[in-house]
């Protein structure tokens, strides 16, 4: 599922849902989009990528406007709904999960960045402080929690009856040999947590918006291993707009221009790693993470 993710990554290093969004007819595949507005739903349109990433599309002729979402559950409906043309919130693993749940068909068209995982605390400044029988909140949703979940594992809190995978969940957790209790709230709300528990795992979307540093994670996971191709985040787009090529440029550009590389470190507090992954792998890792997620529900 990630035979070539560590070469790849070698040679490359919350406002309120806006209501009533117009639908927007996006251009037929392999067109241009000429004067029409590219909409891109995203989380965290303060982020400086987004600002920077405007500026140069409009040098290559592309409009686009940033259209700002305060959760994860939002922009991939408004996709499929053609009130957005594209999103850039998201890694494969959620879409696999939207795509299956929803019987939808989003397809990344290119990818970002990997960002670590990070736990947090206000109480203890290292993992080993943590006392035993103490709570450490996670996100809920089912992709990021598996995530964080194999974040608790590695930092010897909590034992997968499993081992660990993409699908773990609160019930894979052995309790009898687990340092800790884990909660699961909503993404958002796990910033809000810290002074109720432990730690808490914090999506990078939330850590500075809730007063934190990135250097401030006591503990993360590695986006250099083998294993991370299915968290590669992602422009996602409908399938019939698969090879619509003002997409692509707008891609390439986020890519390649190095101010809007220069905001994605920024805004990440220097964690994000930069990813240009083949799209190929890209459907084929989305393909597996449908199969597996598909057969995991029956």
């Amino acid at each position: 599922m990630s035979r070539s993710i560590t070469t790849l990554l070698a040679a490359l290093a919350t406002v309120p849902l806006l209501a009533g969004l117009a639908a927007c007819a996006a251009p037929v595949s392999g067109e241009t989009a000429g004067d029409d507005v590219v909409k891109i739903g995203v989380v965290g349109a303060g982020d400086p990528q987004w600002a920077a990433f405007e500026e140069a599309a409009a040098d290559e002729g592309i409009t686009i406007e940033i259209i700002d979402f305060s959760d994860y559950a939002q922009p991939n409906p408004a996709t499929t709904e053609g009130e957005l043309d594209l999103n850039q919130f998201q890694h494969i693993v959620y879409l696999a999960d939207y795509n299956v749940s929803a019987g939808e068909d989003l397809t990344p068209i290119g990818s970002t960045a990997i960002y670590p995982l990070g736990l947090y605390s206000t109480k203890f400044d290292s993992v080993k402080d943590i006392p035993a029988g103490e709570t450490v909140a996670v996100p809920n949703d089912a992709s990021n929690q598996a995530r964080a979940l194999l974040v608790l594992q590695s930092a010897g809190l909590i034992e997968l009856t499993s081992g660990g995978t993409i699908f773990s969940d609160l019930a894979d957790i052995d309790e009898a040999n687990s340092k800790v209790k884990v909660t699961a709230l909503e993404a958002s709300l796990t910033p809000t947590s810290l002074p109720d528990v432990a730690a808490a795992i914090i999506n990078n979307d939330f850590v500075e918006d809730a007063g934190l540093s990135f250097a401030d994670a006591i503990a993360k996971d590695d986006p250099s291993d083998p294993t991370a191709l299915p968290y590669v985040n992602i422009f996602a787009t409908r399938a019939d707009d698969a090879g619509n090529e003002t997409y692509l440029k707008l891609v390439e550009i986020f890519q390649t221009d190095p101010e809007v590389q220069a905001g994605l470190l920024e805004s990440s507090g220097g964690t994000a790693v930069a990813a240009q992954v083949p799209v190929a792998d890209l459907v084929d890792s989305l393909a597996t993470v449908e199969a597996d997620t598909e057969a995991a529900g029956e």
